[in-house]
């Protein structure tokens, strides 16, 4: 067979034989094989051209992808899928970037919890979930989080958290509210009852009693319209519980309220 035909189209070339194959190859691929015009080719040649061109061509994808972020070997298989480029020929591609050092995802995963570690919130459960969206593997996960200490992420965050809150809850809902937060980013109770354990926080007498009576004046207008005497009494104490007031604090603003 003879190349007919190398044109260039956009960033490949359009190679035509005189039989009327046509396909599809990169510049890589006319260095590799000095192909030119006029150029006799086998069928056996003309097979390893068209494999290298999807070589070439898919990581040529991968490098132009990889050039925005650092990606994991998921993702990079992901992007190289919605090219049709054969499965065998993926494989060899991402291999070889990972021999380049181009993918790593144990190094993809250090980077993102240490990144955390300086200025996230995220504790080491919602990591692990995060990673392993992106296809890490757990054993990967777990043994890069093995070397990080988790317990200033869990202080910053609760003393965030604590800045927003204070003075706006009293003392057990205030606990809650924090160790909760904390649960839902990622660390384990004993973690987030620590971090609020080492908090500055001390929610005073006299602040415990304003915020009841700001609660009240809102929950006497709801309920007295039901309710009276003792039943509504009863409300009130039951809607100041769920809110994480003590039983002796509702029971003496009760007492001066009614």
């Amino acid at each position: 067979m003879k190349i007919t035909k190398l044109e260039k189209k956009k960033r490949l070339y359009l190679m035509e034989l005189d039989n009327g194959d046509k396909c599809y190859i990169t510049e890589d691929t006319i260095v590799r094989f000095m192909l030119s015009r006029d150029k006799v080719i086998s069928e056996e040649e003309l097979k390893e051209i068209q494999d290298f061109a999807q070589f070439s061509y898919g990581k040529n994808l991968a490098l132009y992808h990889l050039s925005f972020k650092a990606r994991t070997e998921k993702e990079v298989r992901e992007y190289l899928k919605k090219y049709d480029i054969d499965k065998n020929i993926v494989s060899q591609v991402i291999a070889n970037l990972k021999e380049d050092k181009w993918i790593n995802d144990g190094q993809y995963a250090y980077a993102i919890i240490n990144a955390n570690q300086l200025s996230g919130d995220k504790g080491p459960y919602v990591l692990t979930q995060k990673l392993a969206q992106k296809g890490i593997s757990k054993s990967t996960i777990e043994e890069i989080l093995n070397d990080f200490d988790f317990s200033e992420v869990a202080q910053r965050v609760a003393n965030k958290l604590l800045k927003k809150y204070e003075g706006k809850l009293p003392a057990r809902a205030l606990q809650d509210k924090i160790i909760q937060n904390l649960t839902n980013k990622g660390f384990s109770y004993s973690d987030a009852k620590i971090a609020f354990d080492d908090l500055d926080s001390q929610v005073d007498q006299e602040t415990t009693q304003e915020l009841i009576f700001k609660e009240l004046d809102k929950q006497y207008t709801k309920y007295a319209r039901k309710y009276e005497g003792y039943e509504l009494k009863q409300r009130l104490t039951q809607v100041l519980a769920r809110k994480g007031y003590d039983f002796s604090d509702i029971a003496s603003a009760l007492r001066e309220y009614l």
